[in-house]
């Protein structure tokens, strides 16, 4: 049986896409032959709190679908408060240091990035135990901070993130990358490393979204389901929406930083055909989408590497997508016929998407369904992706 290790920051209970992403390459990992054993902090995303279970708890080791879960210690935030979050992000990467220098761990080690300050100090404890590192990049940073704006282009800051950013690129033995641009950007700055695509691919497919669901005296039903923070921009996004002569309703489903400026421009715009549902389990979030038609995917900037998993998701569920956030998602959308692009930040451009799928109707868009579902079950396969990768001695 070979042993790895992975490194996350989030693992379920908790929920939202890095969580869920990282439990698959973990279960994939298990059903190819792989004894699995994960280090997260103790579970408190997205609230910031720890969950009841865990609270009074400095670790906990349990055994979840075979899988071995070390949870240690973390000073949970997310607070606005920079000191705060800087403290918290502290107390899981000092914790976890001092159990990798010094706990019996496997040889393989896949450390997740970002968060930068968490994959350094992961990388460095495992640098000097002379492991095997395997970095799994999703977005860059420090790249993706200076774009949305919380970092300023040659600062302190900055400088020093990039050193690190160099440092965990150059102690890997390899790096996973979620897009061309990733490992473009990686690429460029040490030519020589060995990079794998690693696209965040689903593992549901729902064959039963083939069957006839739809009602034609019901609006097309729009959905946006996942984080509610600042790269997603979504209270700007319902500010600039225009449905009030469509045939057009949007669905709301998430939790995060903006859900309260969401929750109050809805109270004061009760006419806008928005509706705000909250946090649902990931089970229960697929059932109610079924009812739904389009998979709205927005970024607040375009956002250089970065491609939301989201557009993946929800086709491999059957939805075309509105993808509303540049880069390299545009080219997956556009060239897999996923459904519409609109430049980022273009809301102009959106308005005018929306017409036009309002006009569309509920019947072509059901064949539209039909022929994305089985699109994404063949050319967005995770089991495929991993056959190939382990093929390629990624692991």
């Amino acid at each position: 049986m070979k042993d790895i290790l992975i490194i996350s920051n989030y693992y379920p209970p908790e929920k939202g896409a890095a969580a869920n992403r990282i439990e698959q390459l973990a279960l994939k990992l298990d059903q190819n032959g792989y004894s699995v054993s994960v280090i997260s902090p103790l579970p408190n995303y997205p609230k910031g709190e720890l969950f009841p279970e865990y609270k009074g708890k400095f670790s906990v080791t349990e055994k979840i679908e075979n899988i071995t879960l070390k949870r240690l210690w973390i000073y949970p935030s997310n607070s606005s408060n920079i000191f705060k979050r800087i403290v918290s992000t502290l107390s899981f990467s000092t914790t976890l240091f001092f159990y990798l220098l010094f706990a019996k761990t496997p040889q393989k080690v896949i450390v997740q990035s970002p968060p930068l300050l968490l994959s350094f100090t992961a990388v460095f404890a495992l640098w000097i135990r002379r492991k095997k590192i395997i970095l799994n990049v999703s977005d860059l940073w420090p790249t993706a901070a200076i774009e949305l704006g919380v970092l300023k282009k040659n600062s302190i800051s900055h400088k020093f993130l990039r050193f690190i950013e160099r440092f965990i690129y150059k102690k890997a033995n390899h790096i996973f990358g979620q897009s061309n641009e990733i490992i473009n950007h990686i690429h460029s700055i040490f030519p020589e490393k060995k990079c794998f695509l690693y696209r965040n691919y689903p593992d549901h497919f729902i064959d039963n979204v083939l069957q006839e669901k739809h009602n034609s005296n019901e609006p097309i039903k729009l959905f946006y389901a996942g984080l509610l923070g600042v790269a997603q921009g979504v209270f700007e996004l319902i500010q600039e929406l225009d449905l009030k002569n469509l045939n057009l309703e949007l669905h709301i489903f998430g939790d995060g930083a903006e859900r309260t400026e969401i929750l109050n421009y809805l109270n004061h715009n009760p006419n806008a055909k928005i509706i705000f549902h909250g946090m649902l389990e990931r089970n229960v979030l697929h059932e109610t989408l079924q009812n739904l038609d389009i998979a709205l995917v927005p970024l607040k900037t375009r956002i250089y590497g970065s491609v939301p998993s989201k557009i993946f998701e929800y086709t491999a569920l059957g939805f075309p997508v509105l993808y509303f956030g540049g880069g390299e998602g545009e080219n997956i959308v556009e060239e897999n016929n996923l459904g519409w692009v609109v430049p980022v930040e273009d809301f102009k451009g959106l308005n005018n998407a929306l017409k036009q799928i309002s006009e569309v109707g509920k019947e072509e868009i059901q064949n539209m369904k039909k022929n994305i579902f089985l699109h994404a079950k063949s050319h967005f396969s995770l089991d495929e992706q991993m056959k190939q990768l382990i093929e390629n001695d990624a692991f």
